[in-house]
């Protein structure tokens, strides 16, 4: 547990130092929903909030995990070799992409209520699904980042393997916003939903921690 505390420190203290990174990706967030206020203006059904919501996390997503292994330089990765356990730093990554995709989430809901409006989803099944799900989508695309670290096209082999794996996941997420729409929902319900959500997450997290030794060793 120490080495993944060291770890997540590493990774934000160079996330402090190279905030060119985290900034742009603010900057996408932002002006990705200030071109869809210019075109819809703030009215907008509510089904269809869901959805821009959801593609704007989704793309968000993608720009702040894709960098995981990908800015580990070869030396760097030798030198984690030497002095960490591949459960380490695949746990360290997954902490810290869970935590940054929660803190992007909450920004662009609220940037998102700002300019399009809320439209009364029901807090007791959107916000843990939206929590749950972050750490979903970040984990899972924490472990192919780490695939693609290992091939020369990265920016590719990440949208190619990281949407299929995204999927049954987002499809849940969508799902759960929309149940949301309809006011207060049975309590079974909230349960079957979040727990279907949860359990993507513990099988991504598990698959991580099973098969990345063997990619950490190649």
């Amino acid at each position: 547990m120490r080495e993944t505390a060291e770890l997540i420190y590493k990774d934000f203290m160079l996330e402090i130092r190279q905030r060119y990174a985290i900034n742009g990706i603010l900057l996408y967030v932002f002006s990705t929903i200030f071109v869809v206020q210019l075109c819809f203006g703030r009215i907008i059904d509510e089904k269809t909030w869901i959805a821009l919501f959801w593609i704007i996390l989704l793309f968000a997503a993608f720009n702040a995990v894709s960098k995981s292994f990908v800015q580990e330089s070869s030396s760097r990765r030798l030198y984690y070799y030497m002095i960490a356990s591949p459960f380490s730093v695949v746990v360290s990554k997954m902490i810290y992409n869970s935590l940054l995709m929660v803190m992007l989430g909450s920004l662009s809901l609220g940037l998102f209520t700002v300019f399009m409006g809320y439209p009364g989803l029901y807090a007791a099944l959107f916000v843990p699904a939206f929590l749950f799900g972050s750490i979903g989508l970040a984990s899972a695309l924490t472990m192919v980042s780490a695939i693609a670290s290992r091939t020369g096209n990265n920016a590719a082999l990440m949208a190619i393997l990281g949407f299929p794996v995204v999927l049954p996941l987002l499809l849940l997420l969508v799902k759960a916003s929309q149940k949301s729409l309809g006011g207060p929902v049975g309590i079974s319900e909230i349960l079957t939903l979040l727990s279907a959500i949860i359990l993507i997450d513990v099988v991504v997290i598990l698959l991580a921690v099973i098969l990345f030794p063997y990619l950490w060793r190649d």
